[in-house]
């Protein structure tokens, strides 16, 4: 029986092309994607020919953007709250940042360029709907889903006016926040049910 020459030995090759340094984000697509074209079904960050700072907000960016995740940040006041939302969100989605008042938020958003903004509307300095609307005359890219104790109507009508495209109660967290970014980003409105006649 004939067996087959590994194909890892040309990893060497490809890699000493890329400094480490300044391309870490490179190497690391290209040991994974040589590492899936060998037959692995899965590449550990502990195997990477460097150190990748998992605790940094650039390095988790990186490897969220390797396996496709959705990025999201995360807006919230409330004590413990961003946690419970991130318990319902990972491992599909990575959550970059999470953070407090509506200028953070504004802050953080500017700088990561997260896929997703899930924010709560009554929060201090900006409240969610002033930091959705500069996010909007900004020209980002984000996509912006409110997650809100409010269930009045002009709520929703307002944050929509925004530019929001989702509106999920939290009530309804563990049932609507993933459905609401995934139509979020195929570019479509979802709204808590119950919440939808009284908008229209």
């Amino acid at each position: 029986m004939r067996l087959r020459q590994p194909r890892l030995f040309r990893i060497q090759s490809v890699t000493d092309s890329v400094d480490s340094r300044q391309e870490p984000g490179l190497l690391n697509i290209l040991v994974l994607s040589v590492g899936l074209a060998a037959g692995a079904t899965r590449v550990s960050p502990k195997k990477m020919p460097f150190t990748l700072g998992m605790n940094s907000s650039w390095s988790r960016i990186h490897w969220a953007d390797q396996l496709n995740k959705i990025r999201v940040l995360l807006a919230d006041d409330h004590p413990g709250f961003p946690q419970i939302a991130e318990h319902f969100l990972e491992p599909e989605f990575e959550v970059i940042s999470k953070v407090v008042d509506g200028q953070a938020l504004l802050d953080e958003a500017m700088k990561l360029k997260p896929d997703v903004v899930v924010t709560d509307i009554s929060m201090p300095v900006l409240n969610g709907i002033e930091a959705a609307d500069r996010l909007k005359e900004s020209g980002s890219k984000s996509r912006v889903v409110f997650l809100t104790v409010h269930t009045d109507a002009d709520f929703v009508r307002r944050c929509l006016s925004a530019g929001a495209l989702g509106y999920v109660v939290k009530s309804r967290i563990a049932t609507d926040l993933v459905p609401a970014i995934r139509q979020a980003m195929a570019g479509h409105i979802f709204i808590s049910g119950g919440l939808v006649e009284n908008t229209t």
